[in-house]
């Protein structure tokens, strides 16, 4: 059994079907709900740096954390909120 990955993105991970369709996914999302691609980054740049990160998702919440990144209204759904 492998060990989860900690602060791993999901593009990082061996199972690249599975973080292609979370991609495409990503990419599908009308325009009018998507948020800027610098404050996406900014967002997964942040989110790497917490220990709820595993395996591409949030402990906390269960999302894929590059899927709420990529939404406008989203935030982290951390006690103190890092984005």
């Amino acid at each position: 059994m492998e060990k989860p990955c900690r602060r791993c993105l999901l593009w990082e991970l061996e199972d690249s079907d599975h973080a292609r369709h979370i991609y495409e996914y990503i990419a599908s999302l009308p325009e009018d709900i998507k948020a800027e691609e610098a404050v996406a980054k900014g967002r997964l740049e942040a989110c790497r740096s917490c220990d709820c990160l595993v395996n591409g998702m949030c402990k906390l919440c269960g999302c894929y954390v590059e899927v709420r990144a990529a939404k406008k209204g989203q935030s982290c759904p951390n006690p103190e909120p890092l984005w």
